[in-house]
């Protein structure tokens, strides 16, 4: 009779979620009129599919754009009322939606009733706007501790990875770690022991507590590096670690310039950023700016084109004579710093 009503229920829900994306037809707001944050973008079937906190009341949303700028919805995808035995009940944080063996699956934060901590859940669809039903037995990540923003990354091995945050919320010290383990290659367990990939503080570009939003992303040439948030002296910012063996249990390294941040080049601060290809081929990053919403500005989703140098992700520069002279030089400083990378990564761990 329970499995009876679940079913019930969850056809309930893909009913009611057609019906509003029916009646949505044609309601579209731009970029800069969608309040979002932590922004993942799903490229899939000639679409957009956007999700991120915020794009729904209790539980997790989506908006649906065909070229990045005029967005649909948003449109729930998975709601809390929908499963009598899930218990989360609040911080329904940064969904993700990774298309994985022919299915889609979302994993994002939410508070547990039962624990009452934070963590990443795993759930699955046959749509990228579901209904997506819970398949990890509650949290995924250790369920004793906060543990948010989960992100997946395959490996080269094919071995399914979860790289989440163990949030200074609970750490003694109060400082954040990144940490990954390895998942079942249905993603619904954890297997082994995690591992603490690197703490937020002492760093060059950052020496603040926070470490938000990790995104993995493998280069041209083969080297594994991670987008991941802190605050600079700028604010809320985007910085880039990488592997020294190009595997996600390696040691990670930090380069020394944030990716993004709030000064020469940007008006407003901004993070928690991923990387995506658009319908054209192009490598773009999204982050939600500013970190904090006023009337005059409020938190959205930006888009920006990157570059793919083979080592790093560099923003395309687009910002007039005088401020790409300063890029080019930065440019530069990263192209050192990399074809040294041996020697620096001495030099760090000494």
């Amino acid at each position: 009779m329970k499995k009876f009503m679940s079913m019930l229920l969850s056809v309930v829900t893909l009913v009611s979620g057609l019906s509003v994306a029916a009646c949505a037809q044609g309601e579209t707001k731009p970029t800069a009129q969608v309040s979002i944050r932590d922004p993942f973008v799903l490229t899939y079937d000639g679409k957009y599919y956007m999700y991120g906190t915020g794009a729904a009341n209790n539980g997790y949303g989506c908006y649906v754009s065909e070229d990045l700028e005029n967005w649909s919805g948003p449109y729930t995808v998975f709601s809390a009322d929908s499963d009598p035995d899930f218990d989360g009940i609040g911080d329904y944080w940064a969904p993700e939606c990774h298309y994985y063996k022919g299915s889609f699956y979302l994993f994002a934060t939410y508070r547990s009733k039962d624990t009452e901590f934070r963590g990443t859940g795993i759930f699955k669809a046959d749509n990228p706007l579901g209904p997506f039903e819970l398949i990890s037995n509650g949290h995924v990540t250790p369920k004793y501790r906060d543990c948010i923003d989960g992100t997946l990354y395959v490996d080269e091995d094919g071995q399914p990875w979860i790289v989440y945050v163990n949030e200074w919320t609970t750490n003694d010290d109060g400082i954040g770690e990144m940490a990954a383990s390895k998942l079942t290659e249905d993603l619904s367990q954890r297997v082994g022991v995690p591992k603490v990939l690197f703490a937020a503080n002492n760093h060059v570009w950052t020496d603040e507590h926070v470490t938000d939003g990790p995104f993995l992303y493998k280069t041209k040439d083969g080297r594994l590096i991670m987008l991941w948030s802190n605050v600079s002296d700028k604010g809320y910012a985007v910085g880039i670690a990488w592997s020294d063996n190009n595997k996600v249990d390696g040691n990670w390294y930090h380069q020394p310039v944030a990716l993004y941040q709030k000064g020469i080049y940007y008006e407003y601060n901004g993070g928690h950023a991923m990387l995506f290809e658009d319908l054209n081929g192009q490598l773009t990053m999204a982050l939600h700016s500013p970190n904090g919403s006023t009337p005059e500005r409020p938190t959205t989703a930006v888009f920006i084109p990157v570059k793919d140098t083979g080592d790093t992700v560099v923003i395309k520069s687009d910002f007039g004579f005088f401020k790409n002279i300063l890029y080019f030089f930065r440019r530069f400083f990263l192209f050192i710093y990399y074809k040294f990378s041996h020697i620096i990564t001495r030099i760090i761990s000494l």
